[in-house]
């Protein structure tokens, strides 16, 4: 097996008001990494049912390899509503199969040949799920780039969870409303927005912090040094996965060798074009991934 990039967690159907669309950050980012000639893949669980198949088959269209045993669960599904701005809002079904995640010999053999991998908070809400996240990282190589991309969604994190994500990881993704929610959690609320990320990035040792603000641009904290980036102005289709497919775009640009303010340029563009198209895995331009192989 090469080395490979993981997206690690939910995969799900996001059931949208003109239709349901394949969706969950890490398959998302997978998607988006394997744009950029790697070996990225989905790892999850689906359920014994219709859409389970449904969504191999559509990974397999898409050309994305994936890790996604079949569990006694069912699939799982998101009821996405859309604001006029085409913001969406989530109804997160529980007790799903990305819920019960088990630690398999194969997602055991993936973490061993792990270049990079992608985690959110959400697919921790389940012990089962937790534990075999921790334990991917725990098998992966030393060498091995760990994104906490946090993706704080309706209720499902705690503090403890939050906190043992961000000693594990080497690079912390977060947006502007959900570091004012880790500001007031971790008890420094009246801080400004650079010095909490400055804070952040000491405190758990990181090598880098990602702040996006939406239409605000966005940040890369490194130690010793800031990259900002405007937001372009595009006619927005709906902003489902632009972030992931940020994170997925920066962290191939990352491994290829770029420098973090190139990488950062690219993943804003990035997460500008998909933020034009419908759902969250477009095919993106051979312009930005054909000089960036």
């Amino acid at each position: 097996m090469n080395k490979i990039i993981v997206g690690l967690g939910e995969a799900l159907w996001d059931c949208l008001p003109e239709g349901k669309k394949l969706g969950g950050a890490p398959a998302n980012f997978a998607y988006h990494a394997s744009q950029f000639g790697f070996d990225a893949r989905a790892v999850s669980a689906v359920g014994k049912d219709a859409l389970g198949d449904e969504t191999l088959k559509e990974f397999d269209a898409k050309g994305l390899k994936y890790v996604m045993p079949h569990v006694d669960f069912p699939t799982g599904t998101v009821a996405v509503t859309l604001d006029a701005e085409g913001v969406p809002t989530y109804d997160i079904k529980q007790n799903v199969a990305w819920d019960n995640i088990p630690f398999t010999p194969e997602i055991e053999e993936a973490a061993h040949h792990c270049e990079a991998v992608c985690f959110g908070s959400l697919a921790q809400r389940s012990e089962v799920s937790r534990k075999t996240i921790y334990q991917f990282l725990d098998s992966t190589p030393a060498s091995c780039l760990k994104i906490f991309d946090i993706n704080l969604r309706q209720n499902f994190y705690s503090k403890e969870v939050i906190q043992e994500s961000l000693k594990r990881c080497d690079i912390l993704k977060i947006n502007d409303e959900e570091l004012v929610t880790i500001g007031r959690m971790f008890g420094y609320p009246g801080l400004d927005i650079e010095n909490k990320c400055w804070l952040i990035l000491g405190k758990y040792n990181l090598r880098m912090l990602v702040l996006t603000c939406g239409t605000n641009g966005s940040y890369v904290f490194t130690p010793g040094e800031l990259s900002f980036q405007e937001t372009p102005k595009v006619k927005v289709a709906d902003t489902v996965g632009a972030g992931d497919s940020f994170t997925g775009s920066f962290t191939a640009a990352i491994l290829n060798g770029m420098p973090v303010k190139k990488a950062h340029e690219l993943a804003v563009k990035v997460s500008a074009f998909v933020c034009t198209q419908d759902g969250a895995m477009p095919k993106l331009p051979e312009e930005f991934t054909k000089n960036n192989q």
